[in-house]
């Protein structure tokens, strides 16, 4: 039987919104929402020199969005489902208090 995760923290549902606030970095997650994809692809699919790509794949790997694996010289990315089933695990929750009223002022 599979152990159930931990609940996401809200510090580390911070920084995977942080990493998604960024219009390049939620444009490279749209992309990899179609599967994996090489460096190589993303740079010439997104129109982005490497170095920059580079940048925000790392700020989205460290938020634990991203995976990556190496074939000979090349890296490839894909999601990290888990990560993103616990962000929507964690805003549903708030979702499902937000409409809790206020307790009578005294």
């Amino acid at each position: 039987m599979p152990v159930a995760a931990a609940p996401l923290s809200a510090e580390h549902a911070r920084l995977m919104l942080k990493a998604l606030a960024d219009p390049i970095r939620l444009q490279l997650i749209e992309v990899l929402g179609n599967g994996e994809r090489c460096v190589c692809d993303l740079t010439s699919e997104l129109g982005m020199a490497q170095s920059k790509l580079s940048f925000h794949l790392k700020v989205l790997k460290e938020a634990g969005l991203l995976n990556a694996r190496e074939e000979g010289r090349w890296v490839y990315y894909s999601l990290e489902p888990q990560s993103l089933q616990e962000l929507r695990a964690w805003l549903a929750g708030l979702a499902s208090r937000c409409t809790t009223p206020a307790s009578p002022c005294c």
